[in-house]
């Protein structure tokens, strides 16, 4: 019999650096119980070795709150707000987990309608996670 390596489902992101969460956590304290604040995710779906996403100029742009369990923060990468498959770039950054997983904050964004705020810059590492 022989034997396959089997690569794992990943991801692509930015990983917001310490600095830049805790800028934006005193800038939108979390709502709800489960501060999430970790990353922007730029695809889904990638073989466990695929490249991380280039570098880029990464701000917060915008504000969504679902109002029972879970808010996001919008984010242009190169000035766009538009993820390769068609959704927005975003940070999921609170939720209850009773109620939504991160995953949901694609849906909340789906309408395109959100709170535009001042731009933040923040820094975030470009990486393939699993």
């Amino acid at each position: 019999m022989k034997v396959q390596e089997i690569l794992m489902e990943a991801y692509t992101a930015y990983v917001l650096d310490d600095a830049s969460r805790e800028l934006l956590a005193k800038r939108f304290p979390p709502k709800y119980p489960d501060f999430i604040g970790h990353h922007v995710t730029v695809q889904f779906g990638l073989p466990a070795n695929a490249a991380p996403p280039s570098a880029a100029a990464l701000k917060v742009v915008g504000y969504k709150d679902s109002g029972d369990g879970l808010e996001a923060l919008v984010v242009t990468v190169n000035g766009s707000t538009d993820r390769p498959d068609g959704s927005t770039y975003h940070i999921t950054w609170s939720l209850d987990r009773s109620k939504y997983k991160p995953v949901d904050s694609n849906k909340l964004l789906s309408g395109g309608r959100y709170t535009l705020i001042k731009s933040i810059p923040i820094q975030a590492a470009a990486q393939t996670l699993k």
